[in-house]
């Protein structure tokens, strides 16, 4: 079943696959991230993000 949204009077329909495909997407780009900056062995991006991986429980050292 579509969905259906209204935007500054332009109609925008989008169906459960395409959504679905697009939070896939999302997540993988996002998996992809955390992995890049948790194993990058460049300093200023291990640095960048050194704090939230600690909170996150993420091994970096």
């Amino acid at each position: 079943m579509p969905i259906t949204t209204a935007s500054h009077s332009a109609v925008v329909t989008s169906t459960q696959t395409q959504r679905l495909v697009v939070a896939i997407c999302a997540s993988v780009l996002g998996i992809c991230l955390v992995y890049f900056a948790g194993f990058s062995h460049i300093e200023a991006v291990h640095n960048a993000a050194h704090d939230t991986r600690h909170s996150a429980a993420f091994p970096c050292h």
